[in-house]
């Protein structure tokens, strides 16, 4: 019986710790007008304490996978430039392993300009691909769908 309840006990603590989600990162989307036709979407990860993100640029010694948007067409809207990161940069080096990384810690807001077609309301969509560290594990990549109004 003894047997029975440490087999039932081991069994619901593996189930329940693998039902844990270690997330990290919460990340916010909105949109700014900033001329007639022209606005900008904000794409906001906010990095909880201990736990870093990767930029977009990594150094060539790196092994973490970068930060990457993907949106989808939409025949309204024209993609104006490539993402641009505002945050504190961290360079990080890690002697042991000699590998370097572009990394952001607390906060970091992703800045992509896109210009309107016409006048009607409209979405852009697409998805976003990251991974995050802290200081003993990196946990997998993971991909969030967005999906941000234009008015």
């Amino acid at each position: 019986m003894k047997k029975i309840v440490f087999i039932l006990l081991a069994f619901f603590s593996v189930v329940f710790a693998s039902a844990q989600n270690v997330n990290p990162v919460s990340w916010t989307f909105s949109s700014k007008k900033i001329s007639d036709k022209d606005y900008e979407l904000q794409l906001v990860a906010t990095i909880q304490q201990g736990w870093h993100l990767y930029s977009q640029t990594q150094p060539e010694d790196a092994i973490a996978q970068p930060t990457s948007f993907n949106f989808n067409k939409n025949p309204l809207v024209t993609i104006d430039g490539k993402v641009k990161e505002m945050g504190k940069l961290e360079k990080y080096k890690d002697k042991t392993l000699d590998v370097s990384a572009n990394q952001y810690s607390n906060k970091v807001v992703f800045v992509q300009k896109i210009k309107m077609k016409g006048k009607a309301k409209t979405n852009v969509t697409g998805k976003l691909e990251f991974q995050t560290c802290n200081d003993e594990k990196c946990l997998p990549p993971k991909t969030v769908n967005f999906s941000i109004s234009l008015n």
